[in-house]
């Protein structure tokens, strides 16, 4: 029985996606080489520093670890220039409405991502109040698709994995959830989130009672 929800942030709850995309690009282009939307896919659901790694590895550059914690700082920064302007308007739609609605159905709900930046915007966007746990970038030692940060949720909400539900907007995020042992629901397109266990477009008049009973 589906007990519990964790839910990835970026994507699934706010559209903070291309906050990151657009901090990304920046440091691209200062350090002389472009990246595009698509290249950008790889690089939702993990951490900064393996983010950092691929935009290099992209621009085909080599530096040092001091010299990628630099950068990756940098980025931070911009991306944070963005994140302050926050409102309860970058709520992505019909997330509010089913929040509330698992709230009442004595669901417990959770957030399982890889920003270390999360407890920030869940409060610019008043949405904090809605989580009984929040396992960010800052209570994990590895990315997804490993599957640590999901089942920190899931002990955070005292449940067992197969308790619970994970939705996910990106490829490797779906993937920890399986790792976890968890049931899981793609945000967005089924060609690119094939190996959820269900797949929606949106929230858009979601059942989450439903949703927990009909998941398999």
């Amino acid at each position: 029985m589906i007990k519990g929800f964790l839910f990835d942030l970026d994507g699934v709850i706010v559209d903070t996606a291309v906050f990151h995309y657009k901090a990304w690009k920046r440091l691209a282009n200062e350090l002389g080489f472009d990246i595009d939307e698509e290249f950008n896919e790889r690089l939702k659901g993990i951490s900064r520093m393996d983010s950092l790694n691929e935009v290099l590895l992209h621009g085909q550059i080599e530096i040092t670890e001091e010299e990628k914690i630099r950068l990756a700082t940098r980025k931070n920064e911009w991306y944070l220039d963005l994140v302050e302007d926050m409102t309860p308007d970058d709520v992505l739609p019909y997330v509010l409405d089913f929040l509330e609605l698992s709230r009442e159905a004595g669901i417990k709900i959770g957030l399982g991502s890889a920003s270390k930046n999360a407890p920030k915007i869940l409060d610019k966007t008043g949405l904090i109040e809605y989580f009984d746990v929040i396992i960010d970038g800052t209570k994990v030692s590895k990315s997804k698709p490993d599957p640590e940060v999901f089942l920190k949720g899931a002990q955070g909400l005292q449940l067992e994995a197969g308790e619970c539900v994970v939705f996910e907007d990106a490829f490797a995020g779906v993937q920890a959830a399986i790792a976890a042992g968890m049931k899981s629901v793609g945000i967005g397109k089924k060609e690119v989130l094939y190996n959820a266990s269900m797949v929606i477009p949106d929230f858009k008049g979601v059942d989450p009672e439903k949703l927990a009973r009909k998941i398999k």
